[in-house]
C-alpha cells in the first residue's frame, strides 16, 4: 500500500474545505457559503510530527436529494469510503445533531472503517452541552475544533495518527506531479478517470463540472505520478461567481506546482484564444508541455485532416515548437499508450543531464557549421557550455560580452542541441557569463 488515507466527509456547509486547507496548509479546496461547492475529491499531504498521510476532502452528503449532481458526489464520496484507511465525519457541532447527520452515519458504518467525529465551528472556549449528543451515532472519538480559528487542530492531528498504523505504509516517493489543463468539456476528467481505471472525476457533458484542481496519485511502470485535474479555464468575461474566479487560480496554481502540463484540445474545436493563453502561462512558467488533441475519434477525415490540425496547432502555439502532439479519443481508448509513452520519455527528459563533453562537442560543432555574432568588429567569443540546472534543463554559456549575443543565435545553439539530443516536450534556457565576470 502507499500512504494512509484519511477522508473528511459530512453534509454541506460543515466546513469540510476549510479544515482540509487549515490542515494541509494552503488554499486548495474552494471555500464558499454555498452549499455543494466541492464536487470531486480533492487530495494532498499532510504531515504532522513527522508522519504523513494523505487527506481527502470530499463534497457535502445530501442522502434524499435525487438531483444527478448530488448522486454523482454521492457516489464519488462512496469510492473514498472504500479506499480510505480513517474517517474525519465533520459535523456542525455550533447548530448541534442534524438528522441529516444520522443520515450520513448510517452510510458510514457499513465501512467499517475507524472514524472520528469531527465537531466543527466551536468558536469559543466554552463547549456547549449538546456537543455530546453527537456520541449518539455510536462513534467512540470525537475532536471539538474550529477549522475557522485553527482551534483544536493539534489535538485533532494527534487523533489521526494515533488511529493510523503508519509501519504498514510505504511512503510515496519522487512523484511526477502532472497538471492536466485545457477548456471546460475537453475531456480532462475522463482522461484523469480512463488513466486511474477508476470513475475518480465527475464527468457529465456540463462544461465547469470540476471547480477545483483535483490530485490523484497514479503508478505507471513502476513511475509515480499526481495527476492533476483543473477546471477548464473561462474568459474572465465569463467568470461571474467568486467560485469561478478561484478554479481559474487553481488551475495557474496547478500549472506552477507541475513538472510536466497535458494541455488537452478539443479537436471539434481547435485551438482557441484562451487555449493560447493557457499554454502561453506553462511555457512561460517553464513547464514540459505535452499536447493531446482529444476527440479525433469523431473529426471527419481527409486526406490531410491531422496534418493541416497539427500545422494550425503549431501556427498558433509556435513558441512551444518543442512540444509533441498526439491524436487521441479518451471516449474510445485510441493512442493512449502513444500518450502514456510520450509522458514517459518527456518526464525523462525533463529531468535530463547532458555532459560538459557532449555539449562541448555540440557547441564545437555549431561553430564551425555558423559563426558567432560580431558588433562593431568585435566578435562574440563563446568558451564554453555547461549544464547547471535541470528540471528544465538551462545551460550556461561562457562567453566574452554579453551585448554582441544575439536571441538570434541562442536560438540557432537551441536547435543545435536540439537536433543531436533528445529534449522532446521540454524547454530549456540560457545563462551567459562573462569570462571574469560575476554578471
Amino acid at each position: 500500500m502507499a500512504m494512509p488515507i484519511v477522508t473528511l466527509v459530512g453534509r454541506t456547509n460543515v466546513g469540510k474545505s476549510t479544515l482540509f486547507n487549515r490542515l494541509v496548509g494552503k488554499k486548495k479546496s474552494i471555500t464558499e457559503d454555498i452549499s455543494g461547492v466541492t464536487r470531486d475529491r480533492i487530495v494532498d499531504k499532510v504531515e504532522w510530527q513527522g508522519d504523513e498521510f494523505l487527506l481527502v476532502d470530499t463534497g457535502g452528503l445530501d442522502i434524499s436529494n435525487k438531483e444527478m449532481m448530488n448522486q454523482e458526489i454521492k457516489s464519488q464520496v462512496e469510492k473514498a469510503l472504500l479506499e480510505t484507511n480513517l474517517i474525519l465525519f465533520v459535523v456542525d457541532g455550533k447548530e448541534g445533531l442534524s438528522p441529516y447527520d444520522a443520515e450520513i452515519a448510517d452510510v458510514i458504518r457499513r465501512y467499517h472503517k475507524k472514524v472520528i467525529i469531527v465537531a466543527n465551528k466551536i468558536d469559543s472556549h466554552k463547549t456547549p452541552d449538546h456537543i455530546y449528543d453527537f456520541y449518539s451515532m455510536g462513534f467512540d472519538d470525537l475532536a471539538i475544533i474550529s477549522a475557522e480559528q485553527s482551534k483544536g487542530l493539534g489535538d485533532l492531528l494527534d487523533k489521526v495518527v494515533e488511529n493510523i498504523d503508519f509501519e504498514a505504509f510505504d511512503q510515496i516517493e519522487d512523484e511526477t506531479r502532472i497538471a492536466i489543463i485545457g477548456k471546460p468539456n475537453a475531456g480532462k476528467s475522463s482522461l484523469v478517470n480512463l488513466l486511474l481505471e477508476d470513475e475518480r472525476m465527475i464527468v457529465t457533458d456540463v462544461a465547469g463540472t470540476t471547480r477545483d484542481a483535483v490530485d490523484s496519485y497514479w503508478t505507471y511502470n513502476d513511475k509515480n505520478y499526481v495527476l492533476i485535474d483543473t477546471a477548464g479555464l473561462r474568459r474572465k468575461s465569463k467568470v461571474k461567481e467568486n467560485i469561478e474566479y478561484y478554479a481559474n487560480q487553481r488551475t495557474f496554481d496547478a500549472v506552477d506546482s507541475a513538472e510536466i502540463v497535458l494541455f488537452l484540445i478539443d479537436a471539434t474545436v481547435g485551438v482557441t484564444e484562451q487555449d493560447t493563453k493557457i499554454a502561453g502561462y506553462a511555457h512561460n512558467q517553464r513547464k514540459a508541455i505535452i499536447i493531446a488533441v482529444n476527440k479525433w475519434d469523431i473529426v471527419e477525415k481527409e486526406t490531410n485532416t491531422m496534418k493541416d490540425m497539427e500545422a494550425d496547432i503549431r501556427n498558433k502555439l509556435g513558441f512551444a515548437l518543442y512540444a509533441p502532439i498526439v491524436f487521441i479519443s479518451v471516449l474510445k481508448n485510441q493512442r493512449i499508450d502513444t500518450l502514456l509513452d510520450m509522458i514517459e520519455v518527456v518526464d525523462n527528459n525533463y529531468h535530463t543531464r547532458i555532459s560538459t563533453g557532449v555539449l562541448n562537442n555540440i557547441l564545437q560543432d555549431a561553430i564551425m557549421l555558423n559563426q558567432p555574432p560580431q558588433d562593431k568588429g568585435k566578435r562574440l567569443k563563446i568558451y564554453y557550455m555547461s549544464q547547471v540546472g535541470m528540471a528544465p534543463p538551462k545551460f550556461m554559456l561562457s562567453i566574452n560580452d554579453r551585448e554582441i549575443m544575439h536571441f538570434s543565435y541562442m536560438r540557432y545553439l537551441e536547435n543545435q542541441i536540439r537536433k543531436n539530443y533528445n529534449l522532446i516536450g521540454v524547454p530549456f534556457s540560457f545563462v551567459l557569463k562573462e569570462r571574469g565576470s560575476d554578471k
